[in-house]
């Protein structure tokens, strides 16, 4: 898996253009730093669905929380939260992708 930095976005001036920072979604999966704030954009340059798994590995009394699974229609985009809750032991979010061709994607956080 490759780890994927972030693009800060300031509140103040809205400004960062997130989508001329994503890349190539990795085959094997992308890392990514979770928290309040940050979240995952996906651009679906592809011409069909492609679904974004962010693993969540985390129990409640026992029991396996379901991953988050988020279908990102063709030509579609979409931002996905990066919630504390996909916190692996690494600190980061653990993301699959059922395809990756024409896929790009960027965590950002907004900024002060």
């Amino acid at each position: 898996m490759a780890d994927l930095s972030l693009t800060t976005v300031s509140v103040a001036t809205g400004t960062a253009d997130v989508a001329a920072a994503a890349t190539a979604a990795n085959a094997g999966g992308d890392t990514a730093p979770v928290g309040p704030g940050r979240f995952l954009y996906v651009n679906n340059g592809s011409g069909g669905s492609i679904t974004v798994t962010i693993a969540t590995p985390g129990t409640v009394s026992g029991l396996a929380v379901a991953d988050t699974a988020v279908a990102v229609a063709a030509g579609k985009h979409a931002i996905i939260p990066l919630a504390n809750a996909f916190r692996g032991a690494n600190g980061r979010a653990a993301i699959t992708y059922s395809g990756v061709t024409s896929l790009t994607v960027r965590p950002f956080e907004l900024g002060t």
